[in-house]
């Protein structure tokens, strides 16, 4: 650490990571998956299974091993693997629907394995890309959603449903919002935990370590490295030694030189992890994620500039502040910034969020405008069990529009939650935390989703060429 940090710097570290919660949220090994594909499912699987096993061991020992020599703590390690649904084609010709959902859920299970096995956390990429249409192996893959999600515990899953370039398929909107709902349904016991695992989304991001997202392109060489680093506590702590009246301009320059430091250490600890590993190092994003425990909250940060409750009127405001901090101080001190690199409002996993939800002080509209500032749009949101699936088809296209049109990577992860009314909590427990059932709209939207299609790519396109 002492080649590129002085002494000052190293203490400053250390106390962040102490006493501010400093760590690496995601470390994210990208595993190409396309020298795998055989004839047959078996030979597949073998091949899929052994070259995961071939990285994601020396990935655990080379993370485990830069945690004990530089102290920061690495929360995840997760795999992101090709989107399954450009591995899957051939095995599927000729194949009834029954035997191609088998097929997919071998796949799956072969994912699983190959993660439980290595001591890996989780894994991603069980995906496909729908914005203008969907090939047999993308249908089969979504088909198999609700059993997957449902008989696996670490397989993660985005469905790329638009984009600025290609416009909106809002025929995948509408089959996504019956997709949710049967997986819930198929998790109602574990309150229909299957949906955290699953985000509909637009602009997919290369290089992105964080799931539901995270996937490995097929521009990327053939095993790669990111981070995503966890830093809401630090820059709580900062804002809180600011004067109470000191001036947004100050706020800004004390978010951007954290943000510097912040990224520096996350590019330092993910440059060692590779170089371990002798892969390339793919980069950092950004990104500002919380986690549930206490003092490590997006919503915090919010609320330390100046609201007494994240949701009150100025919190867009204060959140387009932060993000744009973020991302000037943290783009000065990486070469190979990427993947999302926004603001992340999880209501679940943020406990500020959560509570505020709770009081009545932020509704679902908020998330939604606060979407077009930041980052993954409607997250981790647990929603009424009534809640019909033209409606979560109707509160997706609404996110993903505000992406199509502004170019900014969004989702949707909802959850309705078997049984459940809005005010009743929810408790995942761990990084997924607990949240109380947010109201829906009573009224309704189904005439518009049932109109189906695919809505013409925007005027702002067009500006490329």
């Amino acid at each position: 650490m002492s080649a590129l940090l002085d002494t000052e710097e190293i203490i400053e570290t250390i106390k962040m990571i102490t006493l501010q919660k400093l760590n690496i949220r995601a470390a994210t090994l990208g595993i190409s998956l396309l020298d795998c594909i055989r004839g047959n499912v078996e030979e597949t699987c073998d091949k899929i299974y052994y070259k995961i096993m071939s990285y994601s061991r020396q990935f655990d020992e080379s993370c485990r091993e830069v945690q004990r020599s530089y102290g920061v703590p690495i929360v995840n390690k997760r795999i992101a693997v090709t989107p399954i649904s450009m591995i899957i084609g051939s095995l599927l010709r000729d194949q009834v629907n029954s035997e191609k959902i088998k097929v997919c859920l071998k796949i799956a299970e072969t994912l699983e394995k190959a993660v439980v096995d290595a001591g890996v956390d989780y894994i991603g990429g069980y995906s496909c890309f729908v914005h203008r249409g969907a090939s047999l192996a993308d249908e089969a893959l979504i088909e198999s959603l609700p059993v997957v999600l449902s008989t696996t515990k670490r397989v993660f899953s985005f469905i790329n449903v638009a984009s600025t370039e290609s416009g909106i398929n809002m025929d995948m909107i509408k089959r996504m919002g019956g997709i949710i709902k049967d997986i819930a349904y198929n998790t109602r016991d574990a309150n229909s935990v299957g949906c955290a695992k699953l985000m509909v989304m637009a602009n997919a991001a290369e290089g992105t370590p964080f799931l539901p997202g995270a996937f490995h392109s097929i521009g990327d060489s053939d095993v790669s490295l990111t981070v995503g680093i966890s830093g809401p506590g630090v820059i709580h702590a900062v804002l809180k030694n600011l004067k109470e009246d000191a001036p947004l301009g100050d706020v800004v320059e004390a978010i951007k030189s954290t943000s510097f430091k912040v990224t520096r250490a996350g590019e330092l600890i993910g440059r060692r992890i590779a170089e371990e590993m002798k892969v390339d190092f793919g980069g950092v994003d950004l990104s500002l994620a919380p986690s549930p425990e206490g003092g490590n909250s997006v919503g915090g940060v919010v609320e330390s500039i100046g609201l007494e409750r994240f949701g009150a009127p100025g919190s867009v405001l204060a959140i387009a502040i932060i993000a744009d901090a973020l991302k000037k101080g943290g783009s000065m001190a990486s070469k190979y910034v990427g993947g999302q690199s926004g603001v992340f409002i999880p209501v679940l996993e943020d406990d500020i969020i959560a509570k505020a939800a709770g009081e009545g002080a932020l509704t679902i509209d908020h998330l939604k405008a606060m979407s077009g500032v930041c980052s993954t749009g409607l997250d981790m949101i647990p929603i009424p069990w009534d809640t019909s699936p033209e409606t979560i088809a109707a509160l997706i296209g609404d996110i993903i529009a505000l992406g199509v049109i502004n170019r900014k990577t969004v989702g949707a992860r909802l959850i309705p939650v078997y049984g459940k009314k809005p005010g009743e909590w929810v408790d995942y427990g761990g990084l997924l935390g607990r949240a109380p059932v947010m109201e829906v709209s009573r009224f309704k939207s189904s005439k518009l989703i049932q109109r189906g299609g695919r809505i013409p790519a925007p005027f702002i396109s067009l500006s490329k060429s």
